[in-house]
């Protein structure tokens, strides 16, 4: 079977190696859709701290069950499913709490270990969550960042009523935005620097969307939400200026939730912080409860994948992908990988 390979930062290659054969308790997954997301990105530029290279790729994946192992059930040949990419220890404390997105020894499928990227992929079942029949591979691709934003959003307890402000709106801030009014949100604000980004968001259901280039967030909050703002302010734009405007603005006694990954070490006002009495808090990754919340929220139209798709490629052209990416960056939310398509 063919497997990509990055090699080092900007280069890929793909090699022929044996199809693996499940073990007990394994499956073997025919592998259709990958979706390219920002963190893989990051590796492609070699700025991913904890990624080294030569690395196999792929943690957002759709696929079909092609093989079953010995003593494997509930899953059958043929069927739909996705793959939930962690490898955690179950030994620690976060694992033996149900809180094994924070192992201590975590590592991810295509960043710390070998990573979906191939025609097939061997994989314990416990690892495999199936999705509905009727959900097409694109979507079941999505449903790993989905996750991410479900789990984010349920970070804030108060969320049935609130008004809520999203700062970024690239893939991850409006499937967040999707999923804090999807849980119960009454109210959500996006902002961004870009105007074709706030119009999806405008599409996909935002209430409110601002482009701070032009318009300062804290007038933008009150002018939604009147003088109480926002109950909380999540950031999945990951830079001192956003941080530095949830801090800024943010109602004291209020909740920022931060879910982007900063590339950099940040610089922000931690007196203010400190001075309103803020609660900074931080969201990573998922559990598989989100998994099966995201594929809920899918099925009951409450959030939106399609709009977000902006272009295959077949899998023979994994680097165009990002090429593709890097010359489109503004009108880019999610790519995705034809696995069944070798081009």
């Amino acid at each position: 079977m063919l497997q990509q390979v990055m090699t080092k930062p900007g280069e890929i290659m793909f090699r022929e190696i044996d199809t693996p054969v499940p073990g007990p308790g394994q499956a073997l997954v025919r592998i259709r859709r990958i979706g390219v997301c920002g963190s893989d990105i990051h590796v492609y530029y070699g700025e991913h701290k904890g990624t080294g290279y030569p690395v196999t790729q792929g943690h957002e994946v759709s696929g079909e069950i092609a093989q079953l192992g010995e003593g494997v059930q509930g899953l059958s040949v043929g069927q739909k499913v996705t793959i939930e990419p962690q490898v955690v220890c179950g030994a620690c404390y976060p694992c033996r709490h149900g809180k094994y997105n924070l192992c201590e020894k975590l590592k991810v499928m295509g960043f710390q270990t070998t990573g979906t990227a191939s025609e097939f992929f061997c994989v314990d079942q416990e690892k495999i969550t199936p999705i509905p029949e009727a959900m097409s591979f694109d979507e079941g691709a999505m449903l790993e960042p989905l996750a991410v934003t479900v789990h984010a959003a349920k970070r804030f307890d108060a969320l049935k009523g609130a008004n809520v402000a999203v700062l970024g709106c690239g893939p991850i801030g409006i499937l967040l935005m999707q999923s804090l009014k999807a849980l119960g949100a009454k109210a959500v604000l996006i902002t961004d620097v870009s105007d074709y980004r706030l119009s999806l968001a405008k599409e996909c259901g935002a209430d409110f969307a601002v482009n701070t280039r032009t318009k300062d967030f804290g007038e933008a909050m009150v002018e939604a939400f009147g003088p109480d703002k926002a109950d909380a302010i999540y950031d999945c734009a990951g830079n001192d200026i956003t941080m530095g405007q949830a801090i800024a603005h943010a109602r004291k006694g209020s909740k920022i939730v931060l879910v982007a990954v900063f590339a950099k070490e940040a610089h922000v006002d931690l007196f203010t912080l400190n001075d309103k009495e803020l609660d900074l808090d931080t969201s990573m990754m998922y559990r598989h409860e989100d998994y099966v919340d995201a594929i809920r929220l899918v099925n009951e139209g409450k959030v939106r994948l399609k709009p977000l798709m902006s272009k295959h490629f077949p899998f023979k052209r994994y680097l165009d992908a990002y090429k593709y990416i890097e010359a489109n960056r503004e009108k880019t939310m999610k790519v995705l990988i034809d696995v069944d398509d070798l081009g």
